[in-house]
């Protein structure tokens, strides 16, 4: 039933569409919106000032938000915080002040809200993801809705010094401590990295087998060889299997950084272990060998050590070769320290190879009685020149060089310039070796005029080694040939 009110005129002025006195305390009553402490509220940013933050959370109430209460990073801007106009949720903190305000915490609804998120998080053994916010003493600090310790050791794989360039990026991590009374969250990335890893190891030792040849670097040198990694898995290379030549510590051979190429030799799945190898990416140097010398080429060498039955020399880089006692002298020799010395450099010539047993026998005084130190006829073949002859044994000229013309042909100029340099490199070992023979034959002859010159008083320039090499009368047509003598 309405009633209206009527003026002293007799006019009326309102109208009660309220109805009865409790009506009239109910609808008041709706006009108040009532709460306890610790209800998460939501509201709208109507203001924002330095110290605080008004929030609108309907019927016309405002609640109140420190600046400590906004974020759970410490001392923040508001405005870096809130706009106005957001939407969120907050914590009442206190229903009513001394000043009979609404005092809200955002952070603690964030908190609270993150707490059960984190908790399931947990149980499932899952990943949180958040933001690093501070680096204090010993670790970071990442935003997952609460305040997360990620501690220095557990950020990485191996320990971090400098933790500043963290700072602001995003990062997951795995839960290891959870502690709602304490107000403690830890954190592990490097639980996370490890079980990533381990995933992706599997998954790459399973792609690996053996007699593949995988690029990697060298990561850490040890005592018994260097760790390479193949790509987020480290394989050993024992010291044996650094080099074809003896060394006695990896550092002889590869340094931590070096790119390196290697060859699987075994993968063992339930240890997870690579074994690889870097000198099976490399030829045998005694296949090297074999390739470029022959039997009876002179070659220089390297006394290295002296035996009862004679002295190793060696010939080339990992390559030792024998000397026999018999081989150093056409004089009675009882022991090597009569003729050589360690340490002397001389040359010698190659009597034999034995490619299996990896064995070459060399010889001193043939080297000697091969080369006169007066003589003029040269054998570029007997220095390592490189020389071919047809199934007629006829000389192969080299490749752009026209024997009818005497002539380089346009175009082959590397070709030329190859054959000279090898050409001048066979010469300068000649002129080496007939100084060696002068200076034996003018050290025996101080000692006794009349016993024969070291390594013999004649010298003969036949090759002793066979068909192998060219006879002096080709060479010296190759020679006034292709030196445009």
């Amino acid at each position: 039933m309405t009633n209206a009110t009527t003026a002293p005129a007799g006019k009326q002025v309102a109208i009660n569409d309220i109805g009865s006195a409790e009506d009239f305390l109910a609808a008041v009553e709706k006009t108040l919106k009532f709460f306890n402490d610790g209800d998460i509220i939501d509201g709208e940013i109507v203001k924002i000032d330095r110290d605080e933050v008004l929030l609108d959370v309907g019927y016309k109430t405002e609640g109140v938000i420190p600046s400590r209460e906004l974020s759970i990073k410490h001392d923040v801007n508001p405005d870096d915080v809130v706009k106005v106009g957001d939407h969120i949720e907050a914590l009442v903190l206190q229903k009513e002040d001394k000043e009979g305000r609404l005092i809200l915490s955002k952070k603690r609804a964030q908190y609270e809200r993150a707490w059960g998120d984190v908790e399931q998080i947990k149980e499932n053994d899952g990943v949180v993801k958040g933001t690093v916010i501070e680096v204090v003493k010993g670790g970071l600090i990442l935003d997952i809705g609460l305040r997360g310790f990620l501690p220095a050791s557990l950020i990485e794989l191996r320990r971090v010094r400098d933790l500043t360039p963290y700072l602001g990026q995003e990062l997951e991590a795995k839960i290891l401590e959870l502690d709602k009374n304490r107000n403690n969250v830890v954190l592990s990335r490097r639980a996370l990295l490890e079980e990533t890893q381990s995933a992706t190891r599997t998954q790459f030792l399973n792609g690996l087998h053996k007699g593949q040849v995988r690029k990697g670097t060298v990561s850490s040198i040890v005592n018994f060889g260097a760790f390479v990694d193949l790509g987020g898995v480290d394989g050993l290379v024992h010291v044996s299997e650094l080099s074809w030549k003896h060394i006695d510590h990896a550092s002889e051979v590869v340094e931590v950084g070096q790119e390196v190429t290697v060859e699987v030799l075994e993968v063992d799945l339930d240890r997870e272990r690579v074994s690889l190898s870097l000198k099976a990416t490399q030829e045998d140097p005694w296949q090297v060998f074999a390739r470029t010398h022959q039997i009876g080429q002179i070659t220089p060498g390297k006394v290295t050590k002296l035996v009862p039955f004679g002295a190793f020399v060696r010939v080339a880089d990992g390559i030792e070769g024998l000397v026999h006692i018999s081989e150093l002298s056409h004089k009675h020799v009882e022991m090597a320290e009569q003729v050589v010395s360690v340490g002397e450099e001389l040359f010698v010539r190659v009597i034999d190879i034995d490619l299996d047993r990896r064995r070459i026998s060399l010889s001193l005084k043939q080297a000697n009685d091969m080369v006169d130190p007066n003589g003029t006829e040269f054998d570029p073949s007997l220095y390592g020149m490189t020389t071919e002859y047809d199934e007629n044994g006829e000389y192969k000229f080299p490749e752009g060089f026209d024997p009818e013309t005497n002539q380089w042909l346009e175009g082959y100029e590397e070709a030329r310039d190859t054959w000279e340099r090898e050409y001048a490199q066979a010469q300068a070992r000649w002129e080496q070796h007939k100084e060696q023979v002068a200076k034996a034959i003018e050290a025996e002859a101080n000692v006794e005029e009349t016993a024969p010159a070291a390594g013999g008083s004649t010298f003969s320039t036949e090759s002793n080694g066979g068909g192998a090499l060219a006879d002096d009368e080709a060479l010296a047509a190759l020679r006034e040939k292709l030196s445009g003598n």
